[in-house]
């Protein structure tokens, strides 16, 4: 089932044109991580801001890990891919549209990479927490802007966009690890863990360690959140 926003067409198509040249794997890939933290008997009802094309839900829904998988997508091409796979897909901008379902719905939201895209974070996470019922699960992701490469690109007067990755032209909000703690937890969202997506690689280790793990936050390149409703 797929639902359109209640924004305007020229609203949508000024939201979206920015990720119309994207590649089709920009919307892909199963988030295992996430997955991975579902319970089987805890999750009937989750739901996905940013689903892309539909495969970390389709992924949920086949392994049983929850009955219903909602999601929101703002791209219309993975948003047609998407309804193929989820219950129910919105297509729209999370910003611009009234989420339809009841408060307190919701056993699970994941927001992978999809925060820093939206023009105003804070209140989209207190519409969505709105959505969850009391203990829901909330599994969060973006990238840290207080990481060493990007640290070092500061320090030579660099600040240059790419098509992809941490520096992505489409993200329009940076986040600290303890900025993102905090809009969770603005939002009634209990943090249970703060860590990164994945270990350091070489230097980074190298780093943490001669250091003492003092500056272990210029080592996350992605900051994920594990949290509850409260």
């Amino acid at each position: 089932m797929v639902r359109n926003s209640n924004s305007t067409p020229a609203q949508s198509r000024s939201s979206s044109d920015a990720y119309a040249r994207k590649a089709p794997q920009y919307f892909g890939g199963v988030r295992r991580d996430f997955v991975d933290l579902l319970s089987r008997d805890a999750t009937p009802h989750v739901l996905e801001i940013g689903c892309g094309s539909g495969e970390t839900g389709a992924a949920a829904l086949a392994e049983g890990r929850c009955d219903r998988y909602f999601g929101v997508e703002i791209a219309t091409a993975a948003a047609d891919l998407a309804q193929t796979r989820l219950t129910e897909v919105i297509k729209g901008d999370v910003e611009r549209l009234e989420l339809p379902w009841p408060d307190g719905y919701f056993d699970a939201v994941l927001m992978s990479e999809v925060l820093e895209h939206l023009v105003d974070p804070w209140s989209a996470v207190q519409s969505v927490a709105a959505k969850l019922k009391p203990g829901a699960i909330v599994l969060a992701s973006s990238p840290n802007v207080a990481q060493m490469k990007i640290v070092r690109e500061l320090i030579a007067d660099r600040w240059e966009l790419t098509d992809t990755g941490v520096m992505d032209r489409t993200h329009l909000r940076w986040f600290t690890q303890n900025s993102y703690r905090s809009m969770f937890e603005d939002a009634g969202i209990r943090v249970d863990s703060l860590q990164p997506m994945g270990r350091p690689g070489r230097a980074g280790r190298l780093f943490n360690l001669l250091t003492l793990n003092r500056f272990k936050h210029l080592t996350m390149v992605q900051i994920c959140i594990i949290g509850r409703k409260a």
